[in-house]
């Protein structure tokens, strides 16, 4: 068949465009098209997959986003497909994959009535209810349970319409059997002795990942503890806002944030803990990788997968409502239990060995075949 996949920009680090590559991989790899359809595309294309990347410009990105529906329809009008499948909400979707949390609650819970009057507004509301209001068709890959009754609540989505993946984690996040000597190497090309504790936050979107956060707490720790801990964050995103904060809280010289990279297995096993006070994730793949790889997480317990950490018991959770001074505790004595931090990485390894968190791409190719296939 010929698969069509949809959206709006293609990088490698990100976790909407990973788990795109590794569905849409799925399919080609059981002998369908694959054809990619684009705004931005940054990265290898690879072999097989027709990408179409579109040539629209727009001073707004919501009057963008609808020259490319309509550049999109008009070419799949001239060059049907078997089933298209967006990554990004969107009229004509066959299929969706819910990486985004729910638009319509967002905007009457933290925004005014004057937001709900722009052309913002009117434009991601209507695509939204493009895919979850009633008498639509799309089928909605969820990815996680705490967005679903948000939709119910504010469009009625039938409940047959959704289908819940387990995660996809992918099988190289696992810690290797050489895993103490990837670390020891690791450690040295960062200058790392061994009485220094490292600290990594991974994901794109620093503000939305709560990276303000991680400063301050990094900045309230003890004196001892705080001289031996350094940060690196990693993501695709303006680190110089960030840049500017820890140098006004005079932590400059412990902190490194770097651009979005290949080798993020060998932090995850180089580290000492995952930092991840986001403000709001709909999942947190980081979350699972680092799980994987032994490493223990302290998180806002707002994440969608925060609770495989508690229920692997292989880190903590920052209750709502968040509280700097809370964080601050917390990171500081995890910081300063080694034993504490050596069962949550002996957990986590255990829960990758048991657990099934690695299986997304292929449930959700047996899903889109199997519908396009009856269809």
């Amino acid at each position: 068949m010929q698969l069509a996949f949809v959206l709006y920009k293609y990088f490698p680090f990100g976790g909407l465009q990973r788990d795109f590559m590794r569905i849409a991989q799925e399919c080609q790899a059981r002998g369908h098209a694959i054809r990619v359809y684009t705004m931005i595309w940054e990265g290898e294309v690879p072999e097989g997959f027709e990408v179409l990347v579109a040539p629209v410009k727009a001073l707004f990105n919501h009057r963008r986003n609808e020259k490319f529906s309509a550049w999109l329809q008009a070419d799949l009008a001239q060059r049907p497909v078997d089933c298209v499948v967006g990554f990004n909400k969107m009229p004509g979707l066959d299929w969706y994959y819910a990486a985004d949390p729910c638009f319509e609650d967002k905007a009457q819970t933290l925004r005014g009535g004057l937001y709900r009057k722009w052309g913002r507004y009117r434009h991601f509301a209507e695509y939204e209810r493009a895919v979850f209001a009633p008498q639509s068709h799309t089928q909605v890959l969820m990815i996680s349970e705490v967005q679903q009754p948000l939709f119910v609540k504010h469009y009625a989505t039938p409940a047959t319409r959704f289908h819940l993946l387990p995660p996809g984690i992918a099988l190289d996040r696992r810690a290797p059997a050489n895993a103490s000597d990837v670390r020891a190497e690791f450690r040295r090309e960062f200058a790392l002795s061994d009485d220094e504790l490292l600290l990594v936050q991974i994901g794109s979107g620093f503000k939305t990942k709560g990276l303000d956060r991680s400063l301050r707490a990094l900045q309230a720790l003890p004196k001892a503890l705080k001289q031996r801990t350094r940060l690196i964050a990693i993501g695709q995103d303006d680190p110089k806002p960030f840049a500017l904060q820890a140098k006004a809280l005079g932590i400059s010289e412990q902190v490194q944030i770097l651009k979005g990279r290949s080798d993020i297995p060998r932090f995850l096993l180089g580290a000492d803990v995952l930092i991840h006070p986001a403000y709001n994730e709909n999942t947190g793949t980081v979350l699972l990788e680092a799980l994987v790889a032994g490493l223990p997480v302290l998180v806002t317990d707002v994440c969608g997968y925060a609770h495989y950490v508690a229920d692997a018991e292989a880190g903590e959770l920052i209750k709502t409502p968040f509280q700097q001074a809370v964080m601050n505790q917390q990171l500081a004595a995890l910081l300063g239990d080694s034993a504490r931090r050596a069962r949550y990485a002996s957990h986590g390894l255990t829960f990758a060995a048991t657990a099934d968190i690695y299986s997304m791409a292929q449930h959700a190719a047996d899903l889109i075949v199997g519908a396009a296939h009856d269809a």
